[in-house]
């Protein structure tokens, strides 16, 4: 059997080169890659039902990254050993591919549509992430789906002071910042990252780097079309048209939602207006329309409402809620609001709330993370909770969704750039991001509110960070455009980007930004990206009306963690034949005791919610894993006697012999009835010979008797 196989390659600049393979793999699929860099290999799927669901006007699109275990030679952990539910970082690069290829699906196009990208087989030090958008857009590009791409997505990071496309896992250690970013060969439409606090030019100077990288990666998929030869999609039909309603809703309606959307209520208030207007729009429709008709009207009811809101601001610069497009919604906060956090907050700003809490805990409560690609052990967490209530509607609570991991990544990485360094900061700290009202921006009133609750847990962060979610609206037929800052669940809904930046006062720490539209200039996006400083500034301002800077100490019924360091070699002392003594000191102290050895030397955390149990464990881990000084007097218990003295314990498992003749000034013949065992007895230590045996003495601490004068003879 012959195989028609089509490679294209990539090189990244530096001798690193992307291949591209189809028609080997996965042939049943309508479109399927492998991406290769080094020994790293992801498949990438896709399939599209050729026909649309009744009643559907969106494009049902999934994208699934899964890494396999086997690609990096381990086997999966849990009962079943084998790859289980997505977990967070696979369900992260999901939607980074997601953000990335919805966008440029055609409006009409609402077939059922399958993205999945498999990790079979890794590099480790070449990370995947950065392969997954243009593993997913070659299979797009392969197969006969309609789509307006190619894209790609790439890694930017700034190590050592220069820009690097798609760095080694082992270099962005030393990154000072780090982006995904996403698009075509002309614009660019999600960014997603991290940084050092830099400033808005160098965020521009990164994006524009990655852009090159991106086009040309783009350019190799456009050949790869044509070398399979499916530059002819397939045509489909999944939208009736009636112009005539169209036109008859827009006349009957339009002006109605425009004065509605001009009034400047309330979210409920406009809510409940536009539900209004559709329902009298579906009633003119007769009692015996067919249900094609009302999803028409509905469907064409949301077009005014989309025009509507956009002139208005466009035309008269007036939004929803009466704001000018750079001004802040109310904001208020309060700290200390759960009296039994160890830190907690709540951060209000316009229609949006967040309660977050802080806390704080022991080494045994980091999170194992058991990925197939990144395993090890984080000691900060951050969990985000969107309640159906917040939003005021009833539906079942299922768990924790995609959103709500992609919003809590974002806040968890804007507040890990301050937390301090882990030498300084001995606890896991947990945050939990309730969200109690939105209308627009949860995830930028999470990294506020978490701010605040650090703030009150004591945590000293190296400074406040906030955050500000910014849109667009614009018109490519006029050119007219506005940014806006802090926007509503409406405007996001309605506009066509959403980008989010946090930082703190010196300058950028994260960013999410999402295009709808194509073409973004660096001009705009510069615009936007100084308005946001504005904007997060403000919010800086009236976050500390409530608090500045960390409180002293953390609060009274927080837990306590003392570190101590011992010799290597204690380590077992202190664990015991099967962690027999430290199982002990747990048992009889109350405190939470952990070891691990790092460089060369036993690093114990001790944890307790009060002082005495903390100075108990103190107390026995240093007499285990204290070393005797010569010199040292100790107050010793006798273990045994001998003929020539008696064993005397100094320390727990530290024994020393106490010669008989250093037991008193006065000569003793035998050790008859000087000592009983279990007897106390002070000594001094004189000497620790080259086997590390203990000589004690009690006659160097009694004072010396005088010597006897001579007798005279006659």
């Amino acid at each position: 059997m012959s195989l028609n196989v089509f490679k294209k390659s990539i090189d990244l600049g530096d001798g690193r080169i992307i291949e591209i393979e189809t028609g080997k793999l996965a042939k049943q699929a309508d479109g399927a890659v492998v991406i290769k860099q080094g020994d790293t290999m992801l498949l990438a799927t896709v399939v599209s039902n050729k026909d649309a669901k009744e009643g559907v006007d969106f494009l049902p699109l999934s994208v699934d990254y899964q890494e396999k275990y086997a690609a990096t030679g381990r086997i999966p952990g849990g009962f079943l050993r084998r790859e289980a539910r997505l977990s967070d970082y696979e369900v992260l690069i999901s939607r980074l591919v997601d953000r990335a290829l919805r966008p440029l699906f055609p409006e009409d196009y609402h077939s059922d549509t399958q993205v999945m990208i498999s990790l079979i087989s890794a590099d480790k030090d070449i990370m995947p992430d950065a392969l997954a958008g243009l593993a997913a857009s070659a299979a797009l590009a392969v197969s006969d789906i309609p789509f307006n791409g190619p894209i790609s997505e790439v890694r930017v990071a700034k190590i050592d002071g220069k820009l690097v496309i798609n760095p080694g896992l082992a270099d962005l250690a030393r990154a000072t910042l780090e982006f995904i970013v996403a698009g075509s060969d002309k614009d660019i439409n999600m960014v997603e990252g991290e940084a050092d606090e830099i400033q808005e030019a160098e965020m521009i100077e990164a994006i524009q780097f990655a852009h090159e990288a991106i086009k040309v990666q783009v350019a190799a998929q456009k050949e790869l079309t044509v070398l399979t030869g499916k530059t002819v999609k397939r045509t489909y039909c999944h939208e009736n048209s009636n112009l005539e309603m169209r036109a008859q809703i827009f006349a009957t309606t339009y002006d109605r939602v425009y004065a509605l959307s001009k009034a400047g209520g309330s979210k409920d208030e406009r809510s409940e207006g536009y539900k209004a207007i559709q329902n009298e729009v579906v009633l003119a429709l007769g009692e015996g329309a067919s249900a094609s008709d009302v999803f028409l009207a509905k469907k064409y009811f949301h077009d005014v409402q989309y025009d509507a809101v956009r002139n208005l601001l466009l035309d008269e610069g007036i939004r929803l809620d009466g704001r000018k497009t750079t001004e802040i919604r109310p904001i208020w906060s309060e700290i200390g609001y759960l009296p039994a956090a160890h830190g907690s907050s709540v951060f209000t700003r316009g229609e949006t709330q967040s309660l977050t809490s802080v806390t704080l805990g022991a080494k045994d409560d980091e999170q194992m993370i058991d990925g197939a690609f990144i395993n090890g052990y984080n000691k900060f967490l951050l969990h985000y909770n969107f309640p159906a209530f917040s939003t005021g509607e009833a539906r079942p609570n299922r768990g924790v969704g995609r959103r709500e991991i992609g919003h809590g990544n974002l806040a968890m990485r804007s507040l890990k750039k301050v937390l301090p360094a882990d030498d300084a900061n001995p606890y896991t700290i947990r945050i939990v991001s309730d969200i109690l009202e939105s209308n627009g921006s949860s995830s930028m009133a999470t990294v506020c509110a978490g701010t605040l609750a650090l703030m009150d847990a004591g945590i000293k962060i190296k400074a406040p960070v906030s955050g500000i979610a910014m849109g667009l609206i614009s018109d490519s037929k006029t050119g007219k455009y506005a940014v806006l800052s802090d926007i509503l669940g409406d405007e996001d809904h309605l506009g066509d980007m959403d980008f989010k930046v946090t930082g703190t006062t010196k300058g950028i720490v994260a960013c999410q930004m999402d295009l709808k539209v194509d073409g973004l200039s660096y001009d705009v996006l510069s615009e936007a990206l100084n308005q946001a400083k504005a904007g997060r500034l403000h919010i800086l301002g009236e976050m500390a009306k409530t608090i500045t800077e960390p409180r002293d100490d953390y609060k009274a019924h927080a837990p306590r963690i003392v570190s101590l360091r011992i010799d290597k070699e204690y380590i077992g002392a202190v664990i015991g034949p099967g962690g027999k003594i430290i199982q002990e000191m747990q048992r009889e102290t109350g405190a939470t005791i952990s070891i691990e050895e790092k460089d060369n030397q036993g690093i114990v955390q001790i944890f307790a919610d009060n002082k005495a149990a903390i100075d108990a464990a103190v107390t026995r881990i240093k007499n285990i894993a204290a070393k005797p000084e010569v010199g040292e007097v100790y107050n010793g218990k006798v273990k045994s006697i001998m003929p020539f003295g008696a064993f005397v314990e100094i320390m727990p498992g530290k024994d020393g012999l106490l010669h008989i003749s250093e037991i008193d000034w006065k000569r003793y013949e035998t050790m008859d009835g000087i000592f009983t065992v279990g007897d106390e007895v002070k000594v001094k230590l004189l000497e620790v010979d080259k086997q590390g045996k203990l000589k004690l003495s009690r006659k160097a601490l009694l004072p010396r008797p005088p010597k006897e004068e001579a007798t005279p003879t006659v």
